[in-house]
C-alpha cells in the first residue's frame, strides 16, 4: 500500500468520478490518476525552473494521447505503435489547453508541458476527453507551479429527455447540442460545439447546466489543493518594463497614433514597424533613459514597447469613445463580396471576401473509396464528410514556406466541419462521400467564419441540397472592471488586444456551432447573452449579403460531377449480382460505365457521370433480381431469329419468345419480313409460364411493319 496515495471521490453527473494522486509519476511536478467506470487518464504537468535568456512569451504544450491498449486493441496500418499525433487528439489537446492559459499568471515565461494519456478505456463509461481536461486542473492543482486556479470540465448534451453531461455515443449522435465547456467556480472560460439550429436561449440554458456542475468538481479540486498540493514556488515574473513604456507614451504617443489611422492592414503594419525602427535606433541612442541596459536587444525592446503603447490605445478608444480601426462602429461589418463557380471544373466552388478577409471553397463528391478512416480506441468508423482548411504564410503577406497542417488550422477546419454538417442532406437522399476545402487567400480577423460562409456557398453551387445557408461570425470583447464593450467581425488586431474570441456560426434558423475563448478570468452569462444577440444580428447580415449571390442549391450538377443513385436487393442475392469471380458485376460496370458498390445489407450504390446509363444500371439490377414482370413494357435486342417467331433480349441473360403471332396484325410468313438480328424493338410480357419462360408481345405495343423489299 502507498502511504502516500490519496484518493478523491464525486458523482459527476450520475456517475462517480475518482481522482488519485501521490502514487503514479512521482517525479513529475504533479500528476493525477482520473477514472470514471473502466476509462482512466494519466495526466502529469511539469515547468522548467530555468527561464531561458529572452524568454517574452509563455511556452504551454499540452499533449493528449490515446493509448490503443486502453481499449484493447492493436493499431491499424503499418505502424503499430502510438506515433504523431492524430486529429482528434490534436483537437483534444487545443480542448485542453484553451481554458488552463489565461489562469497562469501574467509574466510566467518558464516552458510547461502538461501530458494526458489515456490508459484504460470502457465505451460509455467515462468520457475520456473531459477526464484528460480534469486531470490537467487537478494536476496543476496538488503542483508547485503558478496557476490561478481551479477549473473544471464538462461535456453538455441536449437530447429528447432534457440535459446531461455523461451522454452515450448514440445520444452524442441524435443531441440538439453538444458542448464541452470549461468554467472556473465564477465563469466560462472556454466552450466549444455543435448545434442542430437551436436558439441562443437553449444555448445559454446548455452553457448554465454545465456551468452547475463544473463547480461541483472546482469544489473537489479545490480540496485537493488544499490537503496534497504543493507550496507554489517562487519565480522571476517578465512584466512590462514600466519606466520605458511611460517614457514611449510620453513621447511616442502621436505616432502610434497616425498608425491606427490607416485603416489598410499591411500599410498599417508596415507604418508599425517603421515606427519601431525610429524607436530602437533612440533606445540605442539613449538607452538608460528608457530604463534599458546597453545588451539589451533594443529591436525587440521597441516591437514589444509598441505592441503594448498600441494594444492601451486601442483598448481605451473603444472603452472611451467606441471608436475602432477604420472608424467602424462596434457592430459594423465590413464589406462583403461573393462569388459562385469561380473555378472551371470543380464540382462546386466559391469566393467569400469580408474586408481584408478571403476564402476560396471547393467541393468533391466521390463514391466510398473517398471515405476517411478514423481509427480511435472508441471504434473504427469511415467518415463522409470532411471540410480542410488551409493557412498559408502568402495570406497574411509573409514570405514562409509550408511545414505542414499546424493545429491551428485543425482547429479552425473543425469548427467549420461542424457548422456544415448540420446542413448536410441525410444519406437516404445523398449518398456522396463529400470533401470541402477552405483555401484562406488573405487574413485580418476570422478566416474560420468566412470558411463557413464560403463552404455553404461552394456547396448551393455544387447542387447540393443543404437545409439552409450558413454563416460564421467572429466576436470581442474588450473589458476593464465593470466597463466593457462587444464588438462584432473583430480584425486580426482586435483579436490580439481583446478578452475573448467568440465565434458562432449558424442559419437564420438557429445556431449550428460555437467557439468561445476567454483570455481573461471568465466572462459572465449577462456578457455572454448579451454577445450571442449581437451575434445573431451580424450573422443574419452576412447571410442577406450571401444571398444576393446564391440563397439556394442548384437543381442540376455541374457536367463532370459524378452521379450517385441508390437501390436495394435482398442479401441473399448479392452473389448473384456479383456473379462467378465478379463476372457478372463487372460486365454491368463495363456496359453502363459505372462503379457498382454493394454493402452487406444489400444496398447496392451505382455511381457514373451519365445519369441516362445509371439509370438503366439500377433497372438491370434489378431486373436481374426480380426478372420481367407480366404486363410491363420492356425495349430489348432480337438475338435469334426463327421460323415460329424471334428470341429477343431485354437484358444480356435476360431473353424471352416472341412468337410469330404476336409480331404483327398482319399473318406472317417469314419472321426475316419483319425482324432482323440487332433490331432494338418495344415489347410487352404477355405470359410467364411456370417454368420461368417469358413470352413477348410486340404488336399489343405497336405492331411490328413489314420490311421493305430491297
Amino acid at each position: 500500500m502507498n502511504s502516500q496515495k490519496k484518493e478523491y471521490k464525486i458523482n459527476y453527473g450520475g456517475k462517480e468520478v475518482t481522482i488519485e494522486t501521490g502514487r503514479l509519476a512521482k517525479q513529475a511536478d504533479g500528476a493525477v490518476l482520473v477514472s470514471s467506470g473502466g476509462t482512466q487518464v494519466l495526466v502529469t504537468v511539469c515547468s522548467s525552473k530555468e527561464l531561458k535568456d529572452g524568454q517574452d512569451f509563455f511556452p504551454l504544450t499540452v499533449e493528449y494521447v490515446e493509448k490503443f491498449y486502453s481499449a484493447g486493441k492493436l493499431l491499424g496500418g503499418f505502424i503499430k505503435r502510438e506515433a504523431r499525433p492524430s486529429t482528434s487528439e490534436i483537437l483534444t489537446a487545443r480542448l485542453i489547453d484553451r481554458p488552463l492559459r489565461p489562469l497562469f499568471p501574467e509574466g510566467y515565461m518558464y516552458e510547461t508541458v502538461v501530458s494526458a494519456m489515456v490508459v484504460s478505456f470502457e465505451q460509455d463509461n467515462g468520457d475520456q476527453e473531459v477526464l484528460a481536461s480534469i486531470g490537467a486542473a487537478a494536476a496543476l492543482a496538488v503542483s508547485d507551479i503558478p496557476f490561478n486556479g481551479p477549473l473544471a470540465a464538462c461535456r453538455v448534451v441536449k437530447t429528447a429527455t432534457g440535459f446531461t453531461i455523461n451522454a452515450t455515443e448514440k445520444e452524442k449522435e441524435s443531441a440538439e447540442i453538444e458542448l464541452i465547456v470549461a468554467a472556473s467556480m465564477d465563469a466560462i472560460l472556454m466552450v466549444e460545439g455543435e448545434a442542430k439550429e437551436v436558439q441562443e436561449a437553449d444555448m445559454v440554458a446548455a452553457l448554465k447546466y454545465a456551468h452547475e456542475n463544473i463547480k461541483v468538481m472546482c469544489g473537489l479540486i479545490d480540496t485537493m489543493r488544499k490537503e496534497k498540493g504543493k507550496k507554489t514556488r517562487e519565480y522571476t515574473a517578465i512584466l512590462p518594463n514600466k519606466p520605458m513604456m511611460k517614457k514611449l507614451e510620453a513621447e511616442w504617443t502621436s505616432a502610434a497614433r497616425e498608425c491606427l489611422k490607416i485603416n489598410d492592414k499591411l500599410e498599417r503594419q508596415g507604418a508599425v514597424a517603421k515606427l519601431e525602427a525610429k524607436i530602437a535606433e533612440a533606445f540605442a541612442k539613449n538607452f538608460a533613459d528608457f530604463n534599458l541596459k546597453e545588451k539589451d536587444n533594443f529591436k525587440k525592446e521597441a516591437h514589444k514597447g509598441v505592441d503594448l503603447l498600441l494594444y492601451n490605445m486601442m483598448r481605451n478608444d473603444i472603452l472611451s469613445e467606441n471608436k475602432r480601426i477604420g472608424g467602424r462602429g462596434l457592430e459594423d461589418i465590413r464589406k462583403i463580396e461573393c462569388e459562385v463557380d469561380v473555378l472551371r471544373k470543380t464540382h462546386g466552388s466559391s469566393l467569400f471576401t469580408r474586408g481584408e478577409t478571403q476564402v476560396m471553397a471547393t467541393v468533391t463528391l466521390g463514391g466510398k473509396e473517398g471515405d476517411q478512416l478514423i481509427d480511435r480506441i472508441v471504434g473504427l468508423k469511415y467518415d463522409k464528410f470532411y471540410l480542410h482548411y488551409a493557412f498559408p504564410a502568402y495570406s497574411v503577406g509573409e514570405a514562409r514556406a509550408s511545414r505542414g497542417v499546424g493545429r491551428r488550422e485543425l482547429g479552425h477546419g473543425n469548427l467549420a466541419q461542424r457548422a456544415i454538417a448540420q446542413v448536410l442532406p441525410d444519406k437516404e437522399s445523398f449518398d456522396y462521400t463529400l470533401r470541402v476545402t477552405c483555401e484562406v487567400l488573405e487574413s485580418n480577423g476570422s478566416s474560420s467564419m468566412a470558411s463557413v460562409c464560403s463552404a455553404s456557398m461552394a456547396l448551393m453551387d455544387a447542387g447540393i441540397n443543404i437545409k439552409a445557408p450558413v454563416a460564421g461570425i467572429a466576436m470581442g470583447l474588450i473589458k476593464e472592471e465593470d466597463n466593457y464593450k462587444i464588438l462584432s467581425d473583430i480584425l486580426g488586431d482586435e483579436d490580439h488586444l481583446g478578452d475573448m474570441d467568440f465565434k458562432v456560426a449558424g442559419t437564420e434558423k438557429g445556431i449550428c456551432s460555437i467557439q468561445i475563448d476567454i483570455k481573461i478570468n471568465g466572462i459572465t452569462f449577462d456578457i455572454f447573452t448579451k454577445a450571442l444577440d449581437q451575434a445573431k444580428r451580424g450573422r443574419t447580415k452576412i447571410l442577406g449579403e450571401m444571398g444576393k449571390t446564391i440563397s439556394s442549391y442548384r437543381k442540376e450538377m455541374k457536367q463532370g460531377v459524378p452521379r450517385v443513385m441508390v437501390t436495394k436487393i435482398p442479401s441473399d442475392k448479392i452473389g448473384a449480382i456479383i456473379g462467378p469471380g465478379g463476372s457478372n458485376i463487372k460486365g454491368l460496370q463495363e456496359l453502363y460505365k459505372a462503379t457498382i458498390e454493394i454493402l452487406e445489407d444489400g444496398t447496392v450504390r451505382v455511381q457514373g457521370p451519365d445519369a441516362v446509363k445509371l439509370n438503366g444500371c439500377v433497372d438491370h439490377i434489378q431486373l436481374q433480381i426480380t426478372g420481367p414482370k407480366e404486363g410491363h413494357d420492356y425495349e430489348g435486342t432480337v438475338v435469334t431469329i426463327k421460323d415460329y417467331g424471334a428470341f429477343v433480349d431485354i437484358l444480356p441473360g435476360v431473353s424471352g419468345l416472341l412468337h410469330v403471332s404476336e409480331i404483327s396484325n398482319d399473318r406472317v410468313d417469314n419472321v426475316e419480313d419483319y425482324l432482323t438480328l440487332g433490331d432494338k424493338i418495344k415489347v410487352k410480357v404477355v405470359e410467364l409460364d411456370r417454368f420461368g419462360r417469358v413470352k413477348f408481345s410486340a404488336r399489343a405495343i405497336a405492331p411490328i411493319a413489314k420490311k421493305p423489299k430491297k
